[in-house]
């Protein structure tokens, strides 16, 4: 939010309201691997030559970055980046810090050549991360080596346009990302229902059923929103336990009633449900309960709209026309 105001010359609408801490086949297709059904990764080529990388596809940032060669602890065991290996690399001399709710990193900024699905992005500025917080590590969970942020460049810390922006502006697995189209093989078409974007910057939109805006997010698992939401879907479930960790609340449902409790969302005006596959997260250690997928923070009075529900739909993310779609799954 911080690089919105930067950008835009304005504060982002919803700034004020928690804290802000300081080359394969040309088809366009990506195939994801589903880690966990936490976060889904897939690969790109940086530099001249072509050198390959796993990253996150994350709708909620805008920025690209991978390890460093200069990168020590924090990247063992990741695919690093060497600009000093590429003829097409330049340094631009600007350093960078990211911040995520997952964790840190920090390096210096380069231009160099992405390769995704196929596509070409020329003069994309990458990060070389020097630094990784132990989150981005192996040892943290993070099989992939960095991070591609596919928001707006309102958001973007870098001077230099987000990849998707790039991309567009120069012309096997159960997952994958296609790029300038869609796969009408894994979706229902008379179920594709858009929402418009309502503040580029994220993917954030009104949807009818609640008045507060909502940011549609690949790279956050869970569904968040504001307390009195959260607490308002749970009132009614029987058994449903709230466990508070300073400003975040997530629930908990007993595990033999919480596949009858999933939600559905409305979108333009067509409802999406849940399934318990991806709602139910499993036993909540030590206790017999199950912990379920919609979690709140007293800091936000909007919603993030994560993988639980994500993996129920074929989403599109129409940058031409400024909105997001969403389908049933063929």
């Amino acid at each position: 939010m911080r690089a919105y105001q930067q950008n835009t010359g304005s504060p982002h609408p919803l700034s004020s309201r928690f804290d802000v801490r300081p080359v394969a086949k040309r088809n366009g297709n990506v195939p994801l691997v589903n880690y966990n059904a936490d976060l889904w990764y897939g690969e790109i080529d940086v530099g001249t030559p072509p050198k390959t990388f796993t990253v996150v596809f994350d709708t909620g940032s805008s920025d690209l970055f991978l390890p460093s060669t200069k990168c020590t602890a924090g990247c063992v065991g990741h695919t690093r980046y060497d600009p000093a290996a590429s003829s097409s690399a330049k340094d631009s001399g600007q350093p960078f810090v990211l911040t995520y709710g997952a964790g840190e990193t920090a390096g210096k900024q380069y231009i160099d050549d992405v390769f995704v699905g196929g596509y070409e992005a020329k003069n994309q500025t990458v990060g070389a991360a020097w630094i990784y917080s132990p989150e981005f590590s192996k040892d943290g969970s993070f099989p992939p080596d960095g991070l591609s942020g596919l928001a707006f460049r309102e958001i973007s810390e870098f001077e230099g346009s987000p990849l998707f922006q790039t991309l567009l502006s120069t012309t096997p697995g159960d997952s994958e990302m296609v790029i300038g189209g869609t796969n009408t093989n894994l979706y229902r078409s008379d179920t594709l229902t858009y929402v418009p974007v309502t503040d580029k910057g994220y993917w954030q939109e009104v949807i009818e059923s609640q008045a507060a805006p909502v940011i549609i997010d690949t790279g956050t698992t869970f569904v968040i929103t504001s307390y009195s939401i959260a607490q308002s879907y749970y009132a009614n479930i029987s058994g449903a336990t709230a466990h508070t960790e300073g400003a975040e609340t997530y629930w908990t449902i007993p595990c033999d009633t919480i596949n009858s409790t999933v939600p559905t969302f409305t979108f333009g005006k067509r409802a999406f449900k849940v399934s318990a596959q991806t709602y139910n997260l499993g036993p909540d250690v030590p206790s017999s309960d199950c912990l379920a997928g919609i979690a709140a923070s007293s800091e936000m009075d909007f919603t993030i709209v994560g993988d639980v529900f994500l993996q129920n739909v074929y989403s599109v993310f129409d940058y031409a026309n400024t909105r997001v779609g969403f389908a049933e799954l063929a």
